[in-house]
């Protein structure tokens, strides 16, 4: 179990993330077309997985376009960003964003990922929403780079995670 805070309160997540070094877990997780996506169908890509409570939040909102214009230009390399908003939700935000870099998907069906992530909220008032996390994989599926943000409210280490790509 980790802890992160929401305005200097403290919350529990289910687990920690997984280490650096090891096979990402796969996932199941719908995109804005309602089909089932998974680790595999990113294989031969670097992947950064941008995950975050909800699309509809400044700091989640920033992260996907952030990630958008930065990690989104670089060769072999996906950046899914996740979350368990509904697909559409995720659709129409990047749509009026106008931002095509990066893959929205959702866990809004039953919160597999950010269990087996170790990354949902298992209390306070984001319970069963997915803490601000950036995983960095290399194009074999291994774990480069995790970050958990310690406050909910913070943007992640846009440059540590673009860095972890370049390393590969």
């Amino acid at each position: 179990m980790a802890t992160v805070t929401l305005h200097g309160d403290k919350i529990q997540t289910s687990g920690v993330l997984p280490k650096v070094g090891t096979k990402a877990p796969d996932f199941k997780l719908i995109s804005t077309d309602l089909k089932t996506k998974s680790l595999n169908d990113f294989s031969g890509n670097k992947v950064v997985l941008n995950i975050f409570p909800s699309i509809d939040t400044g700091t989640c909102a920033q992260s996907v376009r952030q990630f958008n214009e930065e990690a989104g230009e670089l060769e072999n390399t996906k950046v899914l960003c996740i979350s368990r908003d509904l697909p559409f939700a995720l659709n129409r935000f990047c749509g009026a964003e106008g931002l095509d870099n990066v893959v929205t998907l959702s866990d809004y069906k039953d919160g597999s990922f950010g269990k087996n992530y170790g990354l949902n909220f298992i209390n306070g008032p984001l319970d069963a929403l997915h803490s601000r996390c950036v995983v960095v994989l290399d194009k074999d599926g291994t774990i480069k780079y995790t970050e958990q943000v310690s406050e909910i409210g913070d943007e992640p280490n846009y440059k540590a995670a673009l860095e972890a790509l370049l390393d590969d």
